[in-house]
């Protein structure tokens, strides 16, 4: 699903403009934006916790060369879903929007 796609489907649910109701999405995701870099962490109860973390510098390889590579630490949003949105994805039968694989039922 994109942005569109959800204030779309928020517009059609609440009757507001599609216009109006993209503008405030895109607010949200600002919002989230600036507290991240204001203060680092954003917790949204029962959806959960984004979260600016420095990753350490490492060595890697080039997968084509195969070549040894420094990677110089970096910082990172993370999230970690709250345990309401846990819960109903792990009760999933099925990825939506995936093909079944072969090994499924």
């Amino acid at each position: 699903m994109t942005k569109k796609d959800m204030a779309t489907t928020i517009a059609d649910a609440t009757g507001i403009p599609q216009v109006q109701v993209a503008a405030r999405v895109q607010r949200v995701f600002d919002g989230i934006t600036q507290t991240l870099l204001s203060e680092g962490r954003i917790e949204l109860r029962n959806f959960g916790v984004f979260e600016v973390k420095e990753r350490r510098p490492r060595r890697a390889r080039n997968p084509r060369t195969g070549e040894a590579v420094d990677v110089p630490s970096k910082r990172v949003v993370t999230f970690k879903p709250g345990r309401e949105m846990e819960e109903r994805v792990g009760r999933l039968k099925a990825v939506p929007g995936e093909a079944p694989s072969a090994g499924s039922e």
